[in-house]
């Protein structure tokens, strides 16, 4: 795949990604690869492409002979998600804050800025497309290649969730945490990225 393919398969992604997370694509619901090509802006090749990281992520679920489904949200989901996430995260968090570049560390200040931007504005759907932003900093900058691709689905799964139970109170707060993590990175401080990220994921577990 070419550079400008990845790049097509990944907008065609974070289009789709967003509208699953927002639940403008409801859990449950069937869908149609044309539907998800004319929602997304994308063609058909990148569209598929990100279908199948979908695919991958739990997201959306392929049924023989009845097309696509968006991924019902069960009961024991958000316990289980945040689980795994606590134990997992806090050491990615201490990584990249000793491994990230320093253009991934202003990157993720610029992050923070668009996160407490969207909290003065209660823009809800805002903060949680600068949430995937940051994940996807963090991924870049986190060298344990294992870790990450264990991470990438939660994150995603977990932002659906908060999604369902979002208000500002909530965001204010989040993006409170954010941008601890994201100035202990900065100062390159491992232990406090690990705690300040060990608190974001206690805040977003109830």
């Amino acid at each position: 795949m070419t550079a400008s393919a990845a790049s097509q398969a990944h907008l065609a992604y974070l289009a789709l990604e967003g509208l699953i997370v927002t639940l403008k694509l409801k859990p449950g619901a069937l869908v149609t690869e044309k539907q998800l090509i004319e929602l997304s802006g994308h063609g058909r090749t990148p569209v598929r492409e990100a279908i199948q990281k979908l695919e991958w992520q739990g997201l959306i679920v392929v049924r023989p002979r009845a097309g696509l489904q968006i991924a019902a949200i069960r009961p024991d989901d958000h316990a289980d998600v945040m689980t795994t996430r606590r134990q997992l995260e806090p050491l990615a968090a201490a990584l990249v804050a000793r491994h990230a570049s320093d253009a991934q560390r202003e990157r993720l200040v610029a992050c923070a800025q668009a996160m407490t931007a969207c909290s003065i504005n209660s823009d809800i759907e805002g903060f949680l497309a600068a949430d995937k932003t940051f994940d996807e900093i963090m991924e870049e900058a986190c060298p344990n290649r294992f870790l990450i691709a264990a991470l990438a689905s939660l994150q995603t799964h977990a932002r659906r969730l908060w999604f369902t139970r979002a208000d500002s109170r909530r965001m204010d707060r989040s993006v409170d945490l954010h941008v601890k993590v994201i100035r202990a990175i900065r100062n390159g401080d491992p232990a406090a990225a690990s705690a300040a990220m060990t608190d974001l994921l206690e805040e977003l577990s109830r």
